[in-house]
This record gives structure tokens, C-alpha cells and sequence, in this order.
């Protein structure tokens, strides 16, 4: 229920307590708090026996008792908890105050540094100052916010309700730290390439539109940064990554978002096997130095992540798990059907991957290289050579391209690239065949950069999000995005 203010009856008695706190003289919403330490420091450094030590620390308060003339509160900062005790004795004239704070305060508090009969490190504060008050009500019990759709809406209850969750992101950055550390010191340059764009390029996916008013001019947020980093490389960048945004207006499910964080790097002089090498090198650092061990649980399975990783070809894992020949058409349709797909008016090589994605990839729990694509799938990829007893057969051509599969999904796409101009316009003209009016530009300047010789070179992206997912065991890709995209729900009543 909510009064005639819109307010409910917790706030209500909340902005009580706020106006007694004025009338006290002071200001509920604080300013700069020096002496502020870090919880977890000051745990590490507290010595039993020192009643020398002395502490200062800021955060919310998430647990507190009144037991009269003493009052125990813990305290959570970023890095961890700490109990504060504050007694009528030391305060004074400040208990008035004290005796006001509530759950959800953020406070600060100094004072000796010491313990309870219990062992409990404890600052036993002579100062008290309040810093924010916390007019809504925090999660019953304070035993976290439990609401998965409120969890994402209110991320910022839940960084401070549920500490794992503020562990899972501090991870998650150390991780792109990490990620990007392991680059610079291999040679690769961080460039940042233009989210808005001209023409959707760089990847088969729909689009988010925009218009530039001054310029009159329809735009796209990217679906990728793949033709701007080539550019580079003509230009004479031959390590080049970006680690940003890429915005796809698709369907959202666990393991998709419509805007996520992806890597994306070239290297010059390089192939999809020296991508492979790197991939995998990559992803094993990440293992090695954030999961507790090399057997890592992800929902109802465990990765084993042990060195080397199976590299299998497209057509071999087909025949493995779908018990067709790739070139045995018949047969792919015939699965297809059992598969429940309506594949009738499908292209022959669009039927065998809509059966390699639902009879293959399921199975590829252990990180599997999955290489040698069919050739129409990849458009921006070169051609594996044709052996010569093949030449001047109809035969499918294979891509040299690979996609890394761990836990059944797609963490990583690599290619060795595409750099011979006239081939790469005339699979353009193929790709927009079919497309929107709207869609169907061709990027004549990416074909000119390649004109001025583009160096061979080997291309990767690896998302981020998926990455974090099974390394940390979010079985959710909204677990690991702080703000993700959420239906719109009414929850005013």
C-alpha cells in the first residue's frame, strides 16, 4: 500500500527516521569521509592483543542489534564485511544519532580496532558519521535478494543484497584485464573502431537503426568492428584487438543478449591454426588462474579443460553425431526431418548446418575446435585448397575457419581471412541476395581497402559474456551482465 506521496509504509517510517535526523543537526546525505579503509585490509592487518590499533571504514549497513546501551552493526563495503560496535559510552552525544540508524544505512565509523569475547574483529566507534539514507526497504531478512527478475532490474540492490554477485563482477573484470594484459604482451595494439555505421557489416545478423540529424543520415549500431579492424591491417596494423560492444536486434534467451561484449583481434602473416594456438592459450591462462582447478562445473556438467583440445572437422563431427556423409544431401534431409525442422525450401548447405546445430553441438561439452566449414557459410573466409583429384568436381568447398564449442555453446569464431578483392565482392553480391532493400549495401570501401593489398592474416572474436559464463558457472547470460535488456513490467501496483 502506498500513501497519497506514492510512498509505502516502510519509507514512510523511514522518512521519519530521515527527519529526525536533520533535527538532529545533521546532514543525512553526508560528503567526503576521510580514513576510509577497505574492510578485507583491515581484517588483514588486525593484530589480537593491539588495543593500539585504531579504523575508520564506510559502507551499508547489513546487519544490526540493539541491545540497549550497545549496538552491533556489520558493515559491507566492496570487498568485504566488518563489525562495528558502538556503545553509549563512547559516542556521547552521538548515540541519539545511532539509535537511528537503520538497515541499508551507508555510514561511516572510527574507532579502536579490536574483538568481542567471541573473537569477532570489531571497530569500536567513537565517531559515527551517516553518509546516505536508505529510504526502501532492503531484502527481507537481509538473507539477499532472492527475485531473479528483481535481481536484474535492481542490480543495484543485488551487488550489496548477494556478495557473490559483486564477486562475479569484480571476476569478470579481472578477467578482461587479464585477457587484455595477455595481448599487449604479445604484440597486439587496442584500437576502438566506430559503433555507428554506415552499412551493417562484418557478420550475417539484423541491425539496430539510428539517424544522425545534423547529417541527415541513417545509421546502424554495429553488429561487429570486423571490416574497420581489416582496414587497419591494410593500413599496417598487423596486431590489432578491440574488446567493446556489439549490438544485434535479435531474441534473448540464456546464453543471449542483444548488446555483449566481444573480442575481436587480427594478426597479419598469421592463419586459423596460429588462431587455434592462440585461443586456446588464451582461455587455459583464464583457467588456470581463476577456477580451482582444471575440471570446471558448469550447470549439470563439468568442462575439463586439460591441454590439448580435440580439433575435429565440421564434416567429421556431422558423421559422428547426425550419422550423415556432408555430402550425402539425402541423408542430412532425412535427419533433418527426424530433427523436427521444415527443410523443404532450405538451401542445401543451410539444411546441413541447421542439422549441425541441432544434432552436433549439444555434444561438444570438452572445448572441441570444430574446423573447415562449409565455404557458403563464410563469406569473409578463405578456401581451403582443393586437392587436384577434386578439381573440376562439384564438390563442397570447405572454409578455413573454426568455431570453439565449450559446454555445447559457441565461445569463439576465427577465420584465416579472406584478402583477394574480386573474390570477397562477388561473395558480397551472394550475401545480399535476398536481403532487405534497406540491408543490401556493399561495403565499396572495405573492396577498395582490400585493392591497396591486404596482408594474409588470421581473425578471431571471442565473447566475453559466454566466456565469463562458463568459467564462472552463471548458467545466465544476464549473470553476468550488469544491466541486461528486460521486458517492460508494470510493478507499480
Amino acid at each position: 500500500m502506498k500513501d497519497k506521496t506514492g510512498h509505502d509504509k516502510f519509507e514512510q517510517q523511514r522518512r521519519q527516521k530521515l527527519s529526525a535526523i536533520r533535527e538532529l543537526g545533521v546532514d543525512p546525505y553526508g560528503g567526503k569521509y576521510d580514513g576510509a579503509e577497505c574492510t578485507d585490509d583491515i581484517r588483514r592487518r588486525f593484530k589480537d592483543g593491539d588495543e593500539t590499533q585504531q579504523a575508520g571504514c564506510a559502507g551499508r549497513i547489513v546487519l544490526l542489534r540493539n541491545i540497549g546501551k550497545l549496538i552491533f552493526m556489520t558493515i559491507r563495503d566492496w570487498s568485504g564485511t566488518i563489525q562495528v560496535g558502538l556503545s553509549k559510552k563512547l559516542l556521547g552525544e552521538q548515540w541519539a544519532l545511532a539509535e537511528l540508524l537503520e538497515l541499508g544505512d551507508i555510514i561511516g565509523a572510527a574507532g579502536q580496532l579490536g574483538s568481542t569475547k567471541t573473537g569477532e574483529i570489531t571497530i569500536w566507534a567513537d565517531s559515527v558519521t551517516v553518509l546516505s539514507k536508505c529510504l526502501c526497504q532492503p531484502p527481507e531478512k537481509f538473507h539477499g535478494l532472492s527475485d531473479i527478475d528483481l535481481r536484474y532490474r535492481q542490480r543495484y540492490v543485488d551487488l550489496w543484497a548477494n556478495p557473490e554477485v559483486m564477486e562475479l563482477f569484480k571476476k569478470r573484470s579481472a578477467i578482461i584485464s587479464t585477457i587484455r594484459e595477455f595481448l599487449k604482451e604479445r604484440g597486439f595494439l587496442e584500437v576502438e573502431t566506430p559503433m555507428m555505421q554506415q552499412i551493417a557489416g562484418g557478420a550475417a545478423a539484423k541491425p539496430f537503426t539510428t539517424h544522425h540529424n545534423s547529417l541527415d543520415m541513417d545509421l546502424f549500431l554495429r553488429i561487429a568492428p570486423e571490416l574497420f579492424l581489416k582496414k587497419l591491417l591494410v593500413g599496417g596494423m598487423e596486431k590489432v584487438f578491440e574488446i567493446n560492444r556489439n549490438f544485434r536486434n535479435e531474441g534473448l534467451s540464456r546464453w543471449h543478449n542483444p548488446e555483449f561484449t566481444m573480442l575481436e583481434l587480427y594478426q597479419a602473416y598469421a592463419d586459423y591454426n596460429v588462431m587455434m594456438d592462440l585461443t586456446e592459450e588464451i582461455i587455459f591462462v583464464l583457467v588456470e588462474k581463476y577456477c580451482t582447478g582444471r575440471q570446471v562445473r558448469f550447470g549439470d556438467m563439468t568442462v575439463d579443460y586439460t591441454r590439448p583440445w580435440r580439433r575435429a572437422e565440421y564434416a567429421e563431427l556431422l558423421k559422428e553425431h547426425a550419422g550423415c556423409d556432408i555430402g550425402d544431401v539425402k541423408c542430412i534431409r532425412t535427419k533433418a526431418r527426424e530433427l523436427g525442422l521444415d527443410e523443404a525450401t532450405m538451401d542445401d548447405v543451410v539444411v546441413i548446418n541447421e542439422v549441425f546445430e541441432h544434432a552436433v553441438e549439444s555434444n561438444l561439452v570438452k572445448p572441441t575446435f570444430v574446423i573447415d566449414y562449409p565455404a557458403a557459410l563464410c563469406p569473409l573466409t578463405k578456401r581451403k585448397p582443393v586437392p587436384d583429384s577434386e578439381r573440376g568436381k562439384d564438390a563442397l568447398q570447405f572454409a578455413e575457419r573454426f568455431e570453439l564449442y565449450i559446454a555445447g555453446v559457441e565461445l569463439a569464431n576465427a577465420y584465416t581471412e579472406l584478402n583477394d578483392p574480386a573474390v570477397q565482392e562477388e561473395n558480397f553480391r551472394i550475401q545480399l541476395r535476398g536481403q532487405e532493400e534497406s540491408m543490401a549495401k556493399m561495403d565499396a570501401d572495405f573492396i577498395t581497402a582490400l585493392k591497396y593489398g591486404m596482408p594474409p592474416a588470421g581473425g578471431l572474436g571471442i565473447g566475453i559474456d559466454r566466456l565469463i559464463m562458463v568459467l564462472t558457472g552463471a548458467v545466465s547470460i544476464r549473470d553476468v551482465v550488469l544491466f541486461p535488456l528486460l521486458r517492460n513490467v508494470n510493478r507499480d501496483s
